[in-house]
């Protein structure tokens, strides 16, 4: 009898890095920084939405080649919290619904039409491709199970993000739902400890005003001592 040899499935890894650069110059990196960011703090107190930068998503379980990393993505329904990759197959087999490309002179554009190819595949919703050196803005969106260019982009509202794009001349512009335009890491920064220093503000004058509560208190409590010891019922007075 000739016994068979049970073979044990050779476990597939998914890099956390692909070998390249986040971005090629400070410009790329800027938008890349204030567009993640910036959807980051929009969607902060929603636990149902993921935000990330140059990550790699996997969308095939099993197939570790087929993969991209998105200059920025947003998935919906999904929780927040660290992760090395986005293996799609773990979160619910829900795809980033938004992403964005920034171009750089590195770029090709075979490259980029392969990213195009990889996001119409794989279920993305909208699409946004920007170059900031020609100020530039492209964008697609899911119509019919493809995604189909969006032909006027100027004043477009994102369907899922409800961000909105104006181009200049100059340059482009997002603004939050809410109408305040994208600010940079640092105006972020600056928002926040602001927000916190009106914070530590009220908190200071709630203690303040718990003090004098209790100050009024104990002078109530004293008085009525007082009048007590000279036979006065405070409540008679």
């Amino acid at each position: 009898m000739v016994s068979q040899l049970q073979t044990t499935p050779k476990e597939v890894i998914y890099p956390d890095q692909d070998g390249n650069p986040m971005s090629d110059n400070t410009k790329q990196f800027r938008w890349i920084v204030v567009i993640q960011q910036n959807l980051e703090a929009l969607f902060a107190n929603d636990p149902s939405v993921f935000v990330a930068g140059d990550l790699l998503w996997y969308p095939i379980e099993g197939d570790n080649k087929t993969r991209t990393a998105p200059d920025a993505m947003v998935a919906f329904g999904r929780p927040k919290g660290d992760r090395g990759s986005y293996q799609q197959w773990k979160e619910d087999c829900i795809p980033p619904q938004v992403v964005f490309e920034i171009l750089s002179p590195g770029n090709r554009l075979t490259e980029m039409n392969k990213k195009q190819e990889f996001y119409d595949r794989h279920g993305v919703e909208e699409y946004y491709l920007y170059d900031p050196d020609r100020n530039d803005l492209s964008g697609w969106l899911r119509t019919n199970d493809r995604l189909a260019v969006i032909d006027e982009m100027q004043s477009w509202v994102s369907p899922r993000l409800g961000i909105r794009f104006e181009s200049s001349e100059e340059d482009l512009q997002l603004y939050l739902p809410n109408g305040e335009p994208f600010k940079t890491h640092t105006q972020l920064l600056q928002q926040r400890d602001q927000a916190m220093q009106r914070a530590d503000q009220f908190e200071q004058q709630a203690e303040q005003e718990r003090q004098r509560a209790e100050q009024e208190r104990q002078r109530a409590e004293r008085l009525a001592e007082q009048l007590g010891s000279l036979g006065i019922d405070p409540d008679q007075l």
